[in-house]
């Protein structure tokens, strides 16, 4: 298994940030990630929340702009965020801000010239699932996930594909309906090839349709600013209230007047999240 090299350390809050690098037999190219390790973890396995980022982040934009880090030492909970998707030399690319470098949208790609780095969905889950928690001390039971608009969809869809993984899920504006959206419908066909069977296996609301009532979460927060300009178009919170209400899912939707998709409103409310997802990990 690769070896996680840390690039820099910093000490923020009762913790320690940790900006990481190995490289990706998975993807197939070097990768960069952060972790944050509260000071409790210095004695004892803690809880692990995943955040996934958007269209065009890196591991940079929570890590600078969230202000979860106070948080998470106040509550002992350690945080992973990765990149976005597969970078660098050989690795395909597309002039557009939704697809390619950067946008990866968590899933593993079968048509080329994808399929030969976009394998996010399996990196996530399974690559540096494995070397995270072999390397850091998180509690491999206590486990949950969070992003914001693709990463939000990542966490959605990998949340609810893996509760043997993640304990807890939530989400800032999620791409909730890929197969319904411009941004979804662009990526899943580049990515996965114009039959939408395969969409399915990456589309929240059709995860918990197919659930019936066996989801079983113990709840699911999701934020959405209500002066989002991607609300109507791209995002359709409602249909993933809908899908909740179908699977019996409980689900708590806020809707926050005057707030848009930017990291002013992640760090308006990353604070509940994390109260969220330590509630659920502690098991109170």
């Amino acid at each position: 298994m690769p070896d996680i090299t840390i690039l820099n350390s910093h000490r923020c809050f009762s913790g320690s940030l940790h900006y990481c690098g190995h490289e990706s037999d998975v993807l197939g190219c070097s990768m960069r990630f952060t972790t944050y390790l509260p000071d409790q973890s210095r004695g004892r396995l803690v809880p692990l929340l995943w955040w996934l980022s958007g269209l065009t982040c890196t591991e940079e934009n929570f890590t600078i702009k969230a202000g979860a880090y106070a948080e998470a030492s106040r509550l002992g909970i350690a945080i992973i965020a990765p990149d976005t998707g597969p970078r660098g030399e050989g690795v395909a690319d597309d002039p557009a801000y939704d697809l390619g470098q950067g946008a990866g949208f968590y899933v593993d790609a079968t048509e080329r010239p994808w399929s030969a780095h976009f394998h996010m969905y399996s990196y996530v889950t399974r690559e540096l699932q494995q070397e995270v928690t072999a390397e850091f001390p998180v509690d491999e039971g206590r486990q949950g996930i969070s992003g914001h608009s693709m990463g939000g969809h990542g966490a959605l869809v990998l949340g609810l594909r893996n509760p043997d993984i993640y304990r807890s899920i939530s989400a800032f504006a999620p791409i909730v309906a890929p197969s319904q959206c411009p941004w979804g419908q662009k990526a899943l066909t580049a990515y996965l090839g114009p039959n939408e069977a395969p969409w399915a296996d990456y589309d929240a609301c059709k995860l918990l349709e197919s659930a019936g009532d066996r989801s079983g979460y113990p709840g699911i927060l999701v934020d959405q600013g209500a002066s989002d300009q991607f609300l109507e178009e791209q995002l359709k919170p409602e249909l993933f209230e809908k899908a909740a209400q179908q699977s019996r899912q409980r689900l708590e939707l806020r809707m926050q007047p005057g707030f848009d998709h930017s990291y002013f409103f992640v760090s308006s409310f990353i604070g509940d999240h994390l109260r969220h997802h330590m509630a659920i990990l502690d098991g109170g």
